[in-house]
C-alpha cells in the first residue's frame, strides 16, 4: 500500500521515511523488505537481527545505531506498534462478517461500485477528522491511557508470530564452497573432454560430450536455487493470546477446506471419510471451518457415504478435541501401534476409547456395505430414498448439485456443540464443455465457498490426505496473520508425508530429497511451489490480486503493465495506439485502470469518475463471470457474508456459479483460479503467483500437518511419474513456459526461474540420460571407449570431479537433516524414472501438444499373496517397463562380452576393462530397486516383459554387430594387397 509513492511499513504501517542523508530508508538490501527504522530498531533489541523476509543479517550501522539509542526509543516504539494497531495492522486478516446485502437485481444500480464508494467515502471522513481523534483522546482518563499503553508494550513484545533463521554459517559455507569448486573442476573438465576426442570411437565420444554437458546443465538448475535455504519457527502461544482473548469471540481467520475425488472405486469412500473427519474435528474454532467435498464423479456412493461421516462426526468430534487425541483420522489413530493411554490422564478415557472404536467398526461396516452395493449399477440407474433418479446417473451429463450436511443446519454434536460446515458439491458436466479435471473442479470449489462462506483463506486436500497434527491450520496462521510477513504471502506449503511405506522406501516414495532440501532452499528465495496438496492459500491471491506491497503504479508512464504478471509482453496482446495524442493520453489512462483492478491498494489515487470506471461490473464480469454476489464476494479483503443474506438465495448463486458454461469468456483458469493448460495444474497456479510478486512460506512443523498414501508398487510409481513429467513438459510447450513468461515485470527473482526452469526441462534429461546408460553396453560390446588413456592432469580431474560430487551430497545431507539412504534412493529412483516414465513423458508430450493425439497407457494388476506391503510386491504389466529392463539386459550382456574378451586379450586387456565395467556396474546398481522390483517376492515377472526386453537387447546386438559404426572399414582392396606382401 503507497501513500505518495512512500512505502509503507509492515510492522506498524506508518511511512518508511528516510535516512540521514534525504534517502528512502532501506532496512535490507538483500529483498528491500519495506519496514522503517524505528521497528528495525526495536527488533534488533529483541535480538532478530535479520530481515524477516530473506534472512539476511541487517547493516552494521544500524546494530550500532540500536545499541546506542536502546534505552531512549523503548516507549516510542510501544505507543508506534499501538497506533499501528488502532489503525488495523491485523485488520486484513481478522475474518469479519460485512453488513452488505447481497442483492441479485440490478434495480437500484450497481450494489458493489455503491457499496465502494461508500467505504471511499468513510475512508476520505476519517482522514479529514484528525482534530476529533485528538479530543476524544484527551477525554480518556490517565489510568485508562496506563492501561492500554501496558497493553500495547506486551502486543509490541508478542507482535511476530513466526521467525526465520539461516541454516548455520558453519554448516552453509563450505556446502557452497564446494559448489564453487565443482563448477570450476566441471570448466576443466570439459576443456580436457572437448579438446581430447577419440578419434577411434569418435561417435561414442561426441554422444557422451553432449550428455555430459546436458547432466552438468540440470545440476545447475538443481543446485543453485538451494543456495539460500532457510528453517522457520511459529509461535501459536503468540497467535492465540492475540487473536483468542478470554470471554471474547475468537478473531482467528476463517479457512475453507477442499476436499475432492473423482472415482469412489478408485479412491475409496472409507479414505475420503477420514479426511472429511480430521477436517470436522480439527483444533480450530468451529464457526471458523467449513469443509467442501467435491464429487467430481457425480457418484450417489459418495453421497451416502458423506452422510454416513456426517453422522459419525457428531460422535468422533467431541471425543477427539475431549481427549486431545492425534491424529484425528479414526482409521490411523487406531491403528497406531503405541501406547494410547501416554498423557492420558482422564479415568473415563479407556471406556469412551473402547466405546468409539466399537462405533468407528460399526461406521466401517455401513460404508463398506455402500461400497459392495456399488460395485453393480442396477440398468435403470440409482435412486434416492423418495424414489427419484439420481441425479448424477450419468457422471458426463448431470446438473450441479450441493448439499449442506452440518454447520447452519442445526446438526450438533452428542454434546450440544455446534459442528463445522460440511457441504457435498457436484458441478455441472455437460457433453461438449471442456471442464478441465481437478483444476475445474478446485475453480468451482472456490465460487461455492465464495458465495456461501467466503473464508479469506483456503487449505485444499487430496482426498487421501488427512490431518496429522490439529493444530496444522494455526501454524499457517503464524504466517498468513503475521502482520510483518502476511501481507504479501500467497500461500503456504507443508510438505508431503505418507504412511503405508516400507522402511528401504524402495522407489523413493516419501520424496524426501525434494521435500526437505529443495523446499528449504526455495523457501529463502521466493517461497516453495506449490505441490498439489497441503496448501493454505490467500483467496486474494487466487482471485489474481496483487501483493499489497506492490510498488505504486506510475501515473505518467503511457506503457501497460499487465495486473497479473507486471509484464504485458508475456502473456497480454499488445493494443493498438492511435496516432492522436488525446487517444493515447486517454489510452493510456485506461491501461493504468485496467491494471489497477488488480492492486485495489491504489483506489486512493483516483478520482471518484476513474474508480467509477476502475470498478465497474463490466470489467468484473469479463473476469469472474456474471454473478453479482460472487464478485461483490471478491472484494472482502477480510471475507465473510451478507450477514442478512438468504440461505436459498445463497444455494441458487452456488448453482449458479459451479454452471459448466459459467467460465465462458472469462478469465477462470487462464489468470485466476487454478490455472489450466496441464495435468499439473499445481506448478502453473503457483507460478503465476510468483511472478505477480507474491510470495510463499514453507511451514515444517515438528509433527507433520498432514499425512496421504503413496502408490508404493513399482507400476502404480511410474505412473505417477509419468504424469507429472508429461504435466512438465505441457507447461514448456505452453505461453506459461518460465524460458520465456513474465520477464518484463521483474517481480520473479532469478534464482526463483530458474528453479521453476528446473522443473519443466528435467524429463528431457531421459533422451541423455538413456544415451549414456547405454554407452557402457556398447563400449564393451565393441572394445571401444570413450576416454583416451588418462594422463596425470586428466585422472586428477575425474578424481576431483567424483570428490567434488560426493562432498556436495554429503554436506547438504549436514545442513538438511536427511539421511544418505535417502539421498542415495532418490539418486536411484532418478536414473529409473529418467529411462522410463520421463522418457515416454516427452514423446506423449509432443505427441499431445503437436499433433493432438493422447496416448495413454493402462495398467493391468495382478495377484499379491504377501500380507504386509503386498502392493509392494505386486508386478503390473505396462509399457514403461521395457526401456529399463531392456538396459539393464543390454548391461548385463555387456559385462559377459567384456570380460570375455579380457580373458581372451591377456594381461594388457584388463587395465581397459575396469573403466568399462565401472560405468556398466554404475548404470546396474542404479537400476537395481526396478529389477528387484520387477521380479517381485516370489521372482515372478510377466512373460511379456521379459520377451520385450530379451528381443529389443537382442535386435539392438545384431543390428550393432552388422553396422559397427564406430570401428574402422577396411577396404577389401587392401585387404587382398597385404595378404600378397605376405604372401599367404
Amino acid at each position: 500500500m503507497m501513500v505518495s509513492d512512500v512505502p509503507i511499513c509492515h510492522t506498524c504501517g506508518e511511512p518508511v521515511g528516510v535516512d540521514g542523508n534525504g534517502q528512502l530508508f532501506v532496512a535490507c538490501h538483500e529483498c528491500h523488505f519495506p519496514i522503517c527504522k524505528v521497528c528495525v530498531q526495536y527488533d534488533i533489541k529483541e535480538g532478530r537481527n535479520v530481515c524477516l523476509r530473506c534472512g539476511s543479517p541487517f547493516d552494521e550501522n544500524l546494530l550500532m545505531d540500536a545499541d546506542t539509542k536502546r534505552s531512549g526509543d523503548r516507549n516510542t516504539m510501544a505507543s508506534h506498534l499501538s497506533h499501528s494497531q488502532d489503525v488495523g495492522v491485523h485488520a486484513r486478516h481478522v475474518s469479519s462478517v460485512s453488513t452488505v446485502d447481497s442483492e441479485l437485481n440490478d434495480e437500484s444500480g450497481n450494489p458493489i461500485w455503491k457499496n465502494r464508494v461508500e467505504s471511499w467515502k468513510d475512508k476520505k471522513n476519517k482522514k479529514k477528522r484528525p482534530a476529533v481523534k485528538t479530543e476524544q483522546e484527551a477525554q480518556i482518563p490517565v489510568h485508562q491511557q496506563m492501561e492500554e499503553k501496558q497493553i500495547s508494550e506486551e502486543a509490541a513484545v508478542t507482535h511476530s508470530f513466526s521467525s526465520v533463521y539461516p541454516i548455520p554459517s558453519s554448516r552453509l559455507t563450505p556446502y557452497r564452497i564446494v559448489i564453487i569448486m565443482r563448477l570450476i573442476i566441471l570448466a576443466l573438465f570439459f576443456q580436457y573432454r572437448i579438446t581430447n576426442p577419440v578419434d577411434s570411437a569418435f561417435g561414442l565420444w561426441l554422444t557422451s560430450i553432449i550428455c555430459e554437458i546436458w547432466f552438468a546443465f540440470s545440476w545447475v538448475l538443481d543446485q543453485f536455487p538451494k543456495w539460500f535455504p532457510v528453517c522457520r519457527d511459529t509461535f501459536i502461544d503468540r497467535l492465540s493470546a492475540r487473536f483468542e482473548r478470554e470471554g471474547e469471540p475468537s478473531q482467528l481467520a476463517a479457512v475453507d477446506f477442499f476436499v475432492s475425488t473423482v472415482d469412489p472405486l478408485k479412491e475409496p469412500p472409507l479414505i475420503t471419510a477420514n479426511t472429511v473427519l480430521s477436517i470436522l474435528a480439527v483444533d480450530y474454532p468451529v464457526d471458523k471451518v467449513s469443509c467442501y467435498v467435491s464429487d467430481d464423479g457425480a457418484a450417489m456412493l459418495t453421497f451416502e457415504s458423506l452422510v454416513e461421516t456426517a453422522d459419525f462426526a457428531r460422535m468422533w468430534v467431541p471425543f477427539c478435541k475431549k481427549f486431545s487425541i492425534e491424529p484425528r483420522a479414526p482409521e490411523f489413530y487406531f491403528s497406531q501401534k503405541i501406547d494410547y493411554l501416554k498423557d492420558k490422564v482422564q479415568p473415563s478415557f479407556v471406556k469412551e476409547r473402547r466405546a468409539m472404536k466399537r462405533a468407528y467398526e460399526e461406521f466401517k461396516v455401513r460404508v463398506n456395505a455402500l461400497v459392495a452395493k456399488a460395485q453393480k449399477t442396477p440398468d435403470e440407474g440409482w435412486s434416492m430414498q423418495d424414489g427419484t433418479a439420481w441425479p448424477g446417473n450419468n457422471p458426463r451429463d448431470h446438473p450441479g448439485m450441493i448439499q449442506v450436511f452440518l454447520g447452519n443446519t442445526g446438526a450438533h454434536d452428542i454434546e450440544g456443540n455446534e459442528l463445522p460446515r460440511l457441504v457435498y458439491v457436484s458441478r455441472e458436466k455437460r457433453p461438449g464443455y471442456q471442464h478441465h479435471k481437478k483444476a475445474g473442479a478446485e475453480n468451482a470449489l472456490v465460487r461455492v465457498s465464495a458465495v456461501l462462506t467466503n473464508a479469506p483463506f483456503i487449505l485444499n486436500l487430496d482426498c487421501d490426505h488427512y490431518v496429522n497434527n490439529s493444530q496444522a491450520i494455526r501454524e499457517a496462521m503464524c504466517f498468513l496473520m503475521d502482520p510483518q510477513v502476511g501481507r504479501d504471502v500467497c500461500y503456504v506449503q507443508f510438505p508431503q508425508r505418507f504412511d503405508g511405506i516400507d522402511r528401504s522406501d524402495r522407489y523413493a516414495n516419501r520424496n524426501t530429497v525434494f521435500f526437505d532440501v529443495n523446499m528449504k532452499g526455495l523457501d529463502g528465495i521466493q517461497g516453495p511451489v506449490y505441490v498439489g496438496t497441503g496448501c493454505v492459500f490467500n483467496r486474494q491471491a487466487l482471485y489474481g490480486y496483487g501483493p499489497p506491497t506492490l510498488p505504486s503504479l506510475s501515473k505518467k508512464s503511457s506503457s501497460s503493465s499487465c495486473s497479473w504478471c507486471g509484464c504485458c509482453s508475456c502473456c497480454c496482446p499488445s493494443k493498438k495506439i492511435s496516432k492522436d495524442p488525446t487517444e493515447i493520453q486517454r489510452d493510456a489512462k485506461r491501461e493504468e485502470l485496467d491494471a489497477a483492478i488488480f492492486n485495489l491498494g491504489e483506489i486512493d489515487n483516483y478520482d471518484e469518475y476513474e474508480r467509477s470506471m476502475l470498478i465497474s461490473q463490466l470489467s468484473f464480469e469479463k473476469t469472474f463471470g456474471l454473478s453479482s454476489v460472487f464478485i461483490e464476494s471478491t472484494l472482502m479483503e477480510n471475507g465473510g457474508v451478507a450477514e442478512s443474506a438468504n440461505p436459498s438465495t445463497l444455494i441458487k448463486e452456488a448453482i449458479h456459479v459451479i454452471g459448466c458454461g459459467y467460465e465462458e469468456k472469462t478469465a477462470w483458469g487462464k489468470e485466476i483460479g487454478w490455472i489450466y493448460g496441464s495435468v499439473t495444474e499445481d506448478i502453473l497456479t503457483g507460478f503465476k503467483m510468483h511472478c505477480r510478486g507474491w510470495r510463499s512460506i514453507y511451514c515444517m512443523p515438528m509433527r507433520p500437518a498432514f499425512k496421504g498414501s503413496a502408490p508404493i508398487n513399482l507400476s502404480d510409481r511410474l505412473h505417477q511419474v509419468l504424469r507429472w513429467a508429461l504435466g512438465s513438459v505441457e507447461i514448456f510447450l505452453s505461453r506459461h513456459c518460465p524460458l520465456w513468461y513474465g520477464f518484463a515485470g521483474g517481480r520473479l527473482k532469478w534464482l526463483q526461474r530458474m528453479a521453476y526452469i528446473n522443473t519443466i526441462v528435467y524429463p528431457f534429461t531421459s533422451l541423455p540420460l538413456v544415451a549414456y546408460c547405454s554407452l557402457p553396453a556398447i563400449c564393451l560390446l565393441t572394445g571401444k571407449f570413450i576416454i583416451p588413456t588418462l594422463s596425470n592432469l586428466a585422472s586428477t580431474l575425474f578424481l576431483g570431479l567424483f570428490l567434488s560430487i560426493i562432498l556436495t551430497s554429503v554436506l547438504e545431507l549436514r545442513w538438511s537433516g536427511v539421511s544418505i539412504e535417502d539421498i542415495w534412493r532418490n539418486e536411484q529412483f532418478w536414473v529409473i524414472g529418467g529411462v522410463s516414465a520421463h522418457l515416454f513423458a516427452v514423446f506423449q508430450g509432443f505427441l499431445k501438444m503437436l499433433a493432438g493425439i493422447d496416448t495413454n497407457f493402462t495398467v493391468t494388476a495382478k495377484a499379491a499373496d504377501d500380507a504386509e506391503f503386498g502392493e509392494l510386491y505386486m508386478v503390473k504389466w505396462t509399457t514403461l517397463l521395457i526401456p529399463p529392463t531392456t538396459l539393464i539386459v543390454v548391461n548385463m550382456v555387456g559385462v559377459v562380452a567384456g570380460f570375455s574378451d579380457a580373458l581372451n586379450g591377456g594381461y594388457e586387456a584388463w587395465g581397459p576393462l575396469f573403466g568399462k565395467v565401472f560405468f556398466a556396474f554404475w548404470v546396474i546398481f542404479h537400476l537395481y530397486p526396478f529389477l528387484k522390483g520387477l521380479m517381485g517376492r516370489q521372482n515372478r515377472t510377466p512373460t511379456i516383459v521379459v520377451l520385450w526386453s530379451v528381443l529389443l537387447a537382442s535386435v539392438f546386438s545384431l543390428v550393432w554387430v552388422k553396422i559397427n559404426p564406430f570401428v574402422n572399414q577396411v577396404d577389401s582392396t587392401t585387404v587382398a594387397q597385404s595378404c600378397i606382401a605376405i604372401d599367404c
